[in-house]
């Protein structure tokens, strides 16, 4: 029996989308801490629901992107939605866990933590056009994948290093 599926069998299938979630790991991981920082906990959840989305959509890549492209793109709407519905949510304090030692990465380091929530106060799509550069995209990938030109992307990149810089010394008192 032939399979309706665009990637064979359901096994081979599991197997392809596997083997996309370990070539992109680390970047699904990346993209997820950014917006949850310093809260490994929430980040854990946060991949869980982006390796949701990613198989929810993982049919329909039909390869107009780049993998590494599509791949950032639904993690980051899937946190962007993530985050809209958690500033929908009254405000609750999380318990804790105790006795988890925090791994000591970029999660760890105050500057890159009181980046991503310097970050975090921009309005969404330019927090977007920042973590992507952040991450390693291309201007002409950004470009892609926000429809905009290339120009545009130097334009606003350039504009948003310069308000994050005079940001971080406002706060700092530099």
């Amino acid at each position: 029996m032939e399979s309706s599926e665009p990637h064979g069998t359901n096994k081979s299938r599991t197997e392809n989308f596997n083997a996309l979630v370990l070539r992109h790991k680390a970047m699904i991981w990346h993209i997820c801490s950014d917006y949850t920082v310093g809260k490994a906990w929430k980040t854990e959840d946060c991949i869980q629901e982006v390796l949701i989305s990613l198989w929810r959509s993982f049919g329909s890549f039909e390869g107009r992107s780049s993998e590494k492209t599509w791949v950032w793109r639904v993690a980051t709407n899937t946190m962007l939605m993530l985050k809209r519905k958690e500033d929908r949510r009254p405000p609750t304090e999380p318990i804790e866990a105790v006795g988890v030692d925090e791994k000591d990465d970029e999660t760890g380091n105050e500057k890159y933590k009181q980046l991503q929530q310097l970050i975090n106060t921009l309005p969404e799509e330019n927090g977007t056009v920042i973590r992507a550069f952040l991450d390693g995209f291309s201007y002409k990938e950004i470009a892609e994948m926000t429809g905009s030109s290339v120009g545009a992307v130097a334009m606003r990149i350039a504009r948003l290093k310069r308000k994050l810089r005079l940001m971080y010394e406002r706060e700092n008192n530099l």
